[in-house]
């Protein structure tokens, strides 16, 4: 599910060309409509010409209304910078430039809007030249045109092609398994109560799910969801949601909070950041600066705080801390924007890169200023998490290795991954890796080898086979699935082939291995002789098989030692049955010929024991007359406990290993 906002200068026709694709126009205030001008968002949606559904936020294009295009944007996975053919660049026009750049939105396209005013194609081309010019040096310096008119239709087309193109290179949005939605939109419906909207993050909401509102830390539960106005199960990251929250007033929310599930985010009011200050800034920046932080949805005034310079320069780059006069949800990686309150005007943007840091740092602090140059390329517990997503399954050490993570990092990075329950330790008993870490420290020196005094080394302190919990849910629910949708296909056999799970699965032997000790522990699954079945699995016989099975039955009892052949059973059975039988022990294949009932079967393992014990030996036709059966069923047995190591020949005799 993907989301595309518009972006550019006021009267330019973002709005008109929405209309124009969806058919719905996205203002709906009365003073919009009467002004003719978007103030607050605006949302539609599309299908692409690739059968894509898309949802479209259409932001306003006023500098009276910076603030409410900032919560609109935040989420998009693609831009369309409109800019109308008769006027070209306009102050809002690069002002929304500036900020897409500055939130490295991922892709985009300009759609040169109103060409049915400007006939002359040469002038268009001017007109084209003069943007691209403008673009030089953006994320957009490279996205493609092209020429629309809402009026007439002409383009529309290409720019659906184009969009689709462009969405196509992008990759899906991340299932971190931690659902944010920052609320961009609130209202009531009368007999439903309180709806949230906003663009999903991080994880999937569904019905009846525990939700928490932060910073207000109301409670509630989710009612129903809706995308696109069609109700959903479950909604995805990236796409456009509507949330009916039970239990919470709508007076009681406002634009800007986050829907989380419970203990899984935490509010902050200071951020540690990377920020660049604009090149069209017409004075340096000072520290302790009241600015306006724009981040998800939300608003909020905070005081900037240079670390390690006097001043910042335009178009100059530092790190910076700031303090927060509101409580904020937003996590380390998450874009944002700064205004100047007053005269307003756009400061600049960068990156969140520590979202929960510990204190008010000292300015000139070179251990401060080079920690966060380490962050910047993420947290301890996010590089090595993400090198978990990345590897899969793997050893605990390689991850820390290729994370490249110091010791005291490393270890606070594994609580962490811990306590938040992202990481699953695949080796041991334990459910999660802390279970199975030793008391003292999971993490010392990786280099070093000298044994503890509990004797476990150093570097086996960290030799433990882990996966992170989003991968793990995933492959245990394609596991059981896969498991339940062969017993549906065969509900006579026991279950399925151990190696056709694994090659199925499409896994190394390591995890298949450690996946089957770990399902059959917790009791979801279930495997012996060569087969694994849901734990709660078992064979039953309808009627008229169970019938069949009588009549087979009767047939080996009236001649036990003697029975119907192989060959025979699966002809008065069929396959499926016969094969059941032999699973569930019933009967015994001693031969590719020879079939014998599992109790006369072990009634002659005990006739020839005993016969043994007595005799020492016994030849083939000795075997034969000992059950009045003929040569070919004695061989069968006889060769078959030979194998099973009960027997072994010795010239013509048989006797006891």
């Amino acid at each position: 599910m993907r989301v595309i906002g518009t972006a550019g200068h006021v009267d330019h026709g973002k709005s008109t060309l929405i209309s124009a694709l969806t058919g719905v126009h996205p203002d709906r205030l009365k003073e919009e409509i009467e002004r003719e001008m978007t103030i607050e968002l605006g949302f539609g949606w599309l299908t692409l010409p690739d059968g894509e559904e898309i949802g479209i936020v259409d932001v306003p294009g006023h500098r009276d209304f910076i603030g409410n295009m900032l919560a609109g944007v935040g989420g998009i996975d693609a831009v369309v910078l409109v800019i109308a053919a008769d006027e070209g660049v306009m102050p809002q026009t690069k002002e929304h430039l500036a900020i897409l750049d500055l939130l490295q939105i991922p892709s985009g396209m300009i759609a040169l809007t109103k060409t049915d005013l400007v006939p002359d194609p040469e002038w268009l081309d001017l007109v084209e030249s003069d943007i691209r010019e403008t673009l030089t040096g953006t994320a957009l310096e490279n996205a493609p045109f092209v020429r629309v008119s809402a009026k007439d239709s002409t383009g529309l087309d290409n720019l659906l092609d184009t969009l689709s193109k462009l969405l196509q290179n992008e990759p899906a949005r991340l299932d971190l398994g931690r659902p944010r939605l920052p609320i961009d939109r609130a209202f009531s419906i009368a007999g439903f109560g309180t709806v949230v909207t906003g663009t999903l993050a991080d994880g999937n909401l569904s019905l009846g799910d525990e939700v928490l509102i932060l910073p207000s830390e109301q409670k509630g539960r989710v009612r129903g969801l809706q995308t696109h106005k069609k109700k959903e199960e479950i909604s995805v990251p990236g796409s456009r949601t509507a949330v009916n929250i039970s239990g919470i007033s709508l007076e009681d929310i406002r634009r800007g909070e986050v829907v989380i599930k419970p203990n899984q985010y935490q509010t902050t009011r200071r951020l540690d950041a990377r920020f660049r200050l604009l090149d069209d800034i017409s004075q340096p920046l000072k520290h302790n600066t009241e600015v306006k932080l724009f981040v998800g949805a939300s608003e909020t005034i905070a005081t900037l705080r240079l670390l390690g310079t006097e001043n910042l320069n335009p178009g100059k780059e530092a790190w910076i801390q700031l303090e927060l006069r509101d409580p904020i949800v937003t996590v380390r990686g998450d874009r944002y924007i700064l205004r100047r309150p007053s005269p307003a005007e756009t400061l600049g943007g960068g990156v969140i890169i520590d979202h929960q840091p510990k204190g008010r740092h000292k300015r000139f602090d070179e251990d401060v200023i080079e920690k966060l140059r380490s962050l910047a390329e993420g947290s301890p517990a996010d590089v090595l998490y993400q090198a978990s997503l990345a590897n899969g399954a793997d050893m605990l050490s390689n991850l820390i290795s290729e994370a490249r993570l110091e010791d005291a990092d490393a270890k606070e990075a594994v609580d962490e991954l811990f306590a938040e329950k992202k990481i699953i330790n695949l080796d041991s008993g334990a459910v999660h890796l802390k279970d199975a870490l030793p008391r003292e420290t999971a993490l010392e020196t990786r280099t070093a080898t000298h044994p503890r005094a509990d004797g476990v080394s150093k570097t086996d302190a960290m030799q433990f086979f882990v996966i992170a919990t989003t991968h793990w849910d995933a492959l245990t629910e394609r596991t059981l699935n896969m498991t339940a949708a062969y017993h549906e296909k065969f509900p006579l056999r026991t279950g399925i082939p151990r190696q056709e799970l694994k090659s199925r699965l499409k896994i190394d032997a390591k995890l298949f291995n450690a996946m089957l000790e770990k399902l059959s522990g917790a009791e979801q699954l279930s495997y012996a002789d060569g087969s694994v079945k849901i734990s709660t699995h078992s064979v039953t016989f309808t009627e008229s098989q169970q019938a069949q099975v009588h009549a087979l039955t009767r047939r080996f009892n009236a001649n036990p030692y003697a029975p119907p052949t192989l060959k025979a059973s699966y002809e008065e059975v069929g396959d499926e049955i016969l094969n059941a039988l032999i699973e569930l022990g019933n009967f015994v294949k001693v031969s590719q010929e020879v079939i014998f009932q599992q109790s006369d079967y072990k009634k002659m393992v005990a006739m020839l024991r005993a016969y043994l014990d007595k005799n020492g030996k016994i030849t083939l036709s000795e075997t034969r007359d000992l059950f009045g059966t003929s040569r070919r069923y004695a061989q069968a047995f006889l060769e078959h406990l030979d194998a099973k190591g009960v027997t072994k020949r010795e010239d013509d005799y048989r006797v006891l290993r």
